[in-house]
């Protein structure tokens, strides 16, 4: 007698028709409207412009003393190799988006491509899950908010999953493209050293090898993007974030741009919120985040001490995931995270939740609460002026403690997982880490195997 789908899975399921209907519903609005809806980029004429501004350049001089890119060189080499030159020589950006045909396929192949990496992924690991984690992932808000920007994410994730998925057996191939990616986003050099917690010496040092000479081969083809340029633009981008418009919070992937909300000179908080609230908001940040971070930080110890215990992809999540909530890098940002909290088996309180919580912020909707003045807008799309209607919605509050709670939550069972592992003294049983110290006395050192 055949068992049937496990009730959780069969909920996933369930909240993947819902990210589905979201997605039909998304473009059921654009055809009716002209647009798409909240929460998608409430400028409905800066489409793609993630992709066409820094392409601008990749072809023409000033990406770090005009433009401040962040972007180490190798973004702009690829996108010189993948977008049109000759649609940016007389017009910019804006011009270069409506020639550029090679820029706009090059674009929606690498998102096809994404899908189809995700969907093998999620088959080698879980068949019986594969089909609504790759559903939630592909067609998800985030994925989605990627696209609509055109951000350059889409390539980082093709060379984070080839990294540090299941998909690639060389090591050395994965040392390139783990490479490739935190030439992409330097914040994902924290993924590499999240090998070093499983003590992958060897893994880390040739991954760290590769990004070197990546960033020397690039720096070299493109010509400019020194070490310093990339330090003072990033230190001036970080020290730049003021928020004093509410749209500045729109797709955050982190609480700071509602902390500095609370802290505008301009935007009237206290009106709009309320002075105790404003007081309350402003207080109790800081407090989530700097608790937050010290559990992934506790999560991080305990891996270091038995990392027998944890898979390497929970620390994946760990480590980009303090990530997205110690700076703003935008919600696009959270398909790395989403990608290996959904590798983790759906077995447990605290994974069970986070993968909800993945799913909850993978669907494309909002809920409304107060409507604005409509505005009329320049379409991309349809080349005229059209009218836009914006709400004001809860997602940009909640989702930032949503993409909190993944890493919190993870974190929470990789701190119980280890203590259940030294309890039931596991370490005595491995004797390929006999070697390890010893930091607690109790704990029972490792035995040899018996002979057969």
């Amino acid at each position: 007698m055949k068992r049937g789908l496990p009730s959780f899975i069969v909920l996933e399921y369930c909240l993947a028709a819902l990210v589905a209907c979201g997605f039909i519903y998304d473009f059921w609005f654009f055809f009716e409207n002209q647009y798409f809806p909240q929460p998608m980029f409430y400028d409905v004429g800066d489409t793609w412009m993630d992709w066409f501004n820094p392409a601008d350049f990749s072809h023409r001089p000033g990406a770090y003393d005009t433009y401040k890119t962040i972007y180490p060189p190798l973004t702009y080499v690829i996108l010189n190799l993948i977008t049109q030159g000759s649609c940016y020589e007389n017009g910019g950006a804006g011009l270069g988006r409506e020639c550029d045909v090679l820029g706009i396929a090059s674009l929606h192949l690498i998102y096809v491509l994404c899908i189809f990496l995700t969907a093998k992924v999620f088959l080698k690991i879980d068949r019986r899950t594969a089909l609504p984690r790759s559903i939630a992932v592909s067609i998800g808000l985030p994925m989605l908010w990627a696209l609509d920007r055109g951000n350059v994410i889409l390539i980082t994730y093709i060379f984070v999953l080839l990294a540090y998925g299941p998909l690639l057996k060389s090591a050395r191939v994965r040392w390139l493209f783990a490479g490739m990616a935190i030439n992409m986003k330097i914040y994902l050099i924290g993924a590499l050293a999240a090998q070093l917690l499983h003590r992958r010496w060897r893994w880390a040092e040739g991954a760290l090898i590769a990004t070197v000479l990546v960033y020397l081969l690039t720096y070299a083809a493109f010509g400019t993007g020194s070490p310093l340029e990339i330090f003072e633009n990033i230190t001036s981008f970080a020290e730049g974030l003021v928020i004093n418009n509410p749209l500045d919070i729109w797709m955050a992937s982190s609480l700071l741009p509602l902390q500095e909300l609370m802290r505008s000179e301009i935007f009237p908080t206290a009106l709009y919120f309320g002075s105790d609230a404003v007081t309350v908001i402003s207080f109790i940040i800081p407090i989530i985040m700097r608790t937050a971070q010290a559990l992934i930080a506790f999560a991080a110890l305990a891996c270091l001490v038995r990392p027998e215990a944890v898979p390497r992809y929970r620390m994946l999540t760990l480590s980009i995931g303090i990530a997205l909530l110690s700076t703003e890098v935008s919600s696009y940002t959270q398909i790395l995270v989403l990608l290996f909290c959904f590798m983790e088996p759906s077995r447990g309180g605290l994974r069970r939740a986070a993968i909800l919580i993945g799913y909850l912020i993978c669907i494309p909707l909002d809920i409304n609460v107060d409507r604005l003045p409509v505005l009329v807008k320049e379409s991309f799309f349809f080349q005229r002026p059209i009218l836009v209607e914006y709400v004001v919605q809860i997602g940009p509050f909640i989702r930032p403690v949503l993409t909190l709670a993944i890493p919190v939550l993870l974190s929470l069972r990789t701190i119980a997982d280890v203590w259940i592992d030294i309890r039931q003294q596991g370490w005595a049983t491995r004797w390929r880490f006999r070697r390890d110290a010893n930091p607690l006395p109790w704990i029972q050192r490792p035995r040899p195997p018996q002979a057969a």
